[in-house]
């Protein structure tokens, strides 16, 4: 199983889904099973590190991200991955835009997939800490609906 997270930039949304998804799975056991990225959907940002506050937020909760680095999601990405999930609707059509016509991926809202109360993981960037704080506490509760969905796949 292949999954992958996007949001605009892959500096504060998807790069802490998948380092709390990589965790939950990695203390599940199941590391070696489900692999686990995460992209832009822009290029801005291609190459650096994870916004530092992101780094902090989750760095404090036991998450480091400091060896990912930002990528844009490429047409290849919906043949690799057997899901891809979206930070919000912005970034979802931006996928449904990309892809392409014999796309094998499952594309979905992250949150509106397992029914949380918010639909999206609002973007943190311009905001102050309690933002990336939020972004922490929707997508740890994404990421233990998903290790669930992931447990009856495999």
């Amino acid at each position: 199983m292949k999954v992958l997270f996007v949001c605009l930039g892959n500096i504060c949304r998807s790069p802490t889904a998948e380092g709390v998804f990589r965790h939950k799975l990695r203390a599940a056991g199941l590391d070696h099973r489900v692999q686990v990225d995460s992209a832009g959907t822009g290029d801005w940002h291609v190459g650096k590190a994870p916004d530092s506050r992101t780094r902090q937020v989750a760095l404090r909760r036991g998450y480091d991200l400091s060896a990912q680095r930002a990528r844009q999601v490429e047409a290849a990405d919906f043949q690799r991955f057997d899901l891809i999930l979206a930070m919000d609707q912005s970034n979802l059509r931006n996928l449904e835009a990309l892809r392409p016509v014999d796309a094998r991926a499952d594309l979905d809202l992250y949150l509106r997939r397992y029914e949380l109360a918010l639909d999206e993981v609002p973007d943190p960037y311009y905001g102050g800490e309690d933002g990336f704080e939020q972004v922490l506490d929707l997508i740890e509760q994404a990421s233990d609906a998903l290790l669930i969905e992931i447990k009856g796949r495999l």
